[in-house]
């Protein structure tokens, strides 16, 4: 069978990214984004891969290049444009419009879903708030513009044979914009390059990006309510002088730091601190590969990657007491009888290799199902 294989955009190497690679490295194809930028992925399968990409590489002065997001509206247009007619299978990995590209009724197109458009979606207004859109021209615009959106997302829902997906979570999402079915397989986690430790030491650790649904500036006020307890935190972006204008002396913000010094903090740290409703969430399977427990808000992929009350404990609400409330049960309950053992080995439920026996299981059935 010629594969091919469909990647929104290749900018960054982050999770979307990191499961197209492991398909890549299934069935080695050539891949078509709309953007592609060769040396971020130097050090990954991909290094060596044939790939093709959209107008949007050439715009003068890399515009498409390093501001791709802004052509959004016009890429469901410019993803119909790619000729996949010379394939017999399609394999996508979408959160956005690579599931929509156009095959025939006798090519097989599964499509990994990551999310239908969040901001699209279940994002719409918070999207539109955070961005200043509520009102004007602009908003009206961004306003027309999420709507055909939304329209060609819905309309295209069919156009993959089979939808995978990374959580249950998400299967819900999927079944209530599109009316579909969807099959799910946990998306890779690199577990081994994450070593664990029993030896852990006074302080919590939360890291992540600086945007807003993220909530790190709450973590950081929740800790500078507790002036007894030591937090660290790691990362940077548009949210971290809001987080740093919170802060108390308690409370150490790090900025941005090399994946080794974020590793080594993880090992020692006493719990990692996640308030995102994330629709997977890698980084707390990451901490807990490091033996660490992780306290977490109870939405989203979260619960089902997470064991609450034995290699972790959720929270209720995204606000400073409810965070506050679940750190004290930590303490208190939670603590004395947390085996850094268990965190581990529930975190190797989501290594890379199950990911692959997984994945390649599914296309081959339908494969076989398809042309034998």
């Amino acid at each position: 069978m010629k594969t091919a294989i469909v990647h929104e955009w290749l900018v960054s190497y982050a999770g979307s990214e990191k499961v197209t690679e492991q398909i890549y490295g299934l069935y080695p194809s050539e891949i078509y984004t709309m953007v592609h930028k060769k040396e971020v992925f130097n050090d990954t399968l991909l290094k060596d891969a044939k790939v093709f990409t959209s107008a949007l590489q050439k715009y003068p002065f890399k515009l498409g290049l390093n501001h791709h997001r802004l052509f959004l509206p016009f890429m469901p247009y410019l993803v119909e444009q790619y000729d996949l007619s010379s394939y017999d299978v399609v394999l996508s990995c979408s959160h956005a419009v690579a599931k929509g590209v156009i095959t025939r009724h006798d090519q097989l197109h599964i499509n990994y879903s990551c999310s239908p458009i969040r901001y699209a979606w279940d994002l719409y207004y918070q999207y539109l708030n955070e961005s200043g859109l509520t009102s004007g021209l602009k908003a009206l615009m961004a306003k027309i513009i999420l709507h055909y959106i939304r329209m060609w997302d819905y309309a295209t829902c069919y156009r993959p044979d089979y939808i995978i997906t990374l959580s249950h979570y998400i299967a819900r999402r999927i079944k209530k914009i599109y009316g579909r079915e969807s099959t799910v397989i946990y998306p890779p986690v690199d577990v081994e390059n994450f070593k664990f430790s029993d030896k852990k030491e006074d302080f919590y650790l939360a890291a992540s990006r600086m945007v807003p649904y993220k909530k790190m500036d709450m973590i950081v006020e929740a800790f500078s309510k507790m002036p007894d307890k030591k937090l660290v935190v790691i990362g940077d972006g548009p949210d971290f002088d809001k987080a740093k204008s919170k802060a108390s002396k308690n409370v150490e913000l790090l900025g941005y730091q090399p994946f080794e010094k974020l590793r080594d903090c993880m090992q020692r740290a006493k719990a990692f601190i996640f308030a995102a409703e994330e629709d997977f969430g890698i980084v707390p399977i990451e901490a807990q590969a490091c033996g660490t427990p992780v306290i977490a808000f109870g939405r989203g992929g979260v619960t089902e990657t997470i064991l609450n009350g034995k290699t972790g404990l959720f929270f209720d609400e995204q606000t400073p007491e409810s965070l506050i409330k679940t750190i004290n049960k930590f303490e208190q309950d939670f603590y004395k009888n947390f085996d850094p053992k268990e965190a581990r080995k529930q975190s190797e439920f989501f290594s890379i290799e199950r990911f692959r026996r997984e994945y390649k299981e599914f296309v081959d059935s339908k494969m076989n199902e398809k042309f034998n």
